[in-house]
């Protein structure tokens, strides 16, 4: 099977990291984690105190900043500099700004210039929510993966629960369901199936089945 370019996009919750993750190691290809990229650049932002309405400040963060992608087999490390920054930008104060972050254009236009040099040799898998549309229109195989507001909230319940947190369901579905309309109607790469993506709704589908059909379609294509 020739080495492809995989685009895979969706909305939140839909489990887009775990099954580009899997796919990646059956395959032995790449997987670039652009989410870890915003949440990088996030975490500078927050450290460094940055107001978000100062353009020069973080035009000037943009300009500087040097962010990198260590993939292992069981994760993908991230640096700022020579800060390693893998768990700190899975807080919630980071979790809570990087949406914001994201929508700033100056942000996307250098972060997706470093997805797309990295994505040049092929064999390699990203996942976000404007991939096949923005940062790879020409990837060789393009995945918008789906699952209903209640899937997808379930989901995230269940993972809550077993780290003994306290959100409750209809909290997770009422965040989800926001974050879906926030991603859509954004002004800057807003959350859009590319026209020649294939839609794989997860709903009724656990983690491996899902890798099993964007396998097949990989397959398919190779």
């Amino acid at each position: 099977m020739r080495k492809l370019t995989v685009a895979i996009d969706g909305p939140a919750g839909a489990g887009k990291s775990s099954v580009a993750k899997v796919l990646a190691n059956r395959v032995h290809y790449l997987y670039i984690d652009t989410g870890a990229m915003y949440r990088a650049f996030t975490w500078a932002v927050l450290e460094k105190g940055i107001d978000l309405s100062d353009e020069k400040a973080v035009r000037d963060l943009v300009d500087t900043i040097d962010i990198r992608l260590e993939p292992q087999a069981d994760l993908c490390r991230v640096y700022v500099g020579s800060t390693e920054v893998t768990e700190a930008i899975r807080t919630q104060r980071v979790s809570s700004h990087v949406s914001a972050v994201a929508a700033l254009a100056v942000v996307r236009e250098k972060l997706v210039k470093l997805q797309q040099a990295m994505a040049q040799e092929g064999g390699v898998i990203l996942d976000g929510r404007d991939i096949g549309t923005v940062v790879l229109p020409q990837a060789d195989l393009k995945i918008f993966l789906t699952a209903s507001v209640d899937s997808r909230a379930r989901r995230r319940y269940l993972e809550v629960q077993a780290k003994g947190g306290s959100e409750t369901y209809e909290d997770i579905a009422a965040s989800i369901a926001a974050r879906d309309d926030m991603d859509s109607h954004r002004a800057v790469s807003p959350l859009k199936k590319a026209d020649d993506a294939i839609v794989v709704d997860n709903s009724d589908l656990d983690l491996e089945q899902t890798a099993d059909v964007i396998l097949g379609l990989m397959k398919e294509r190779g």
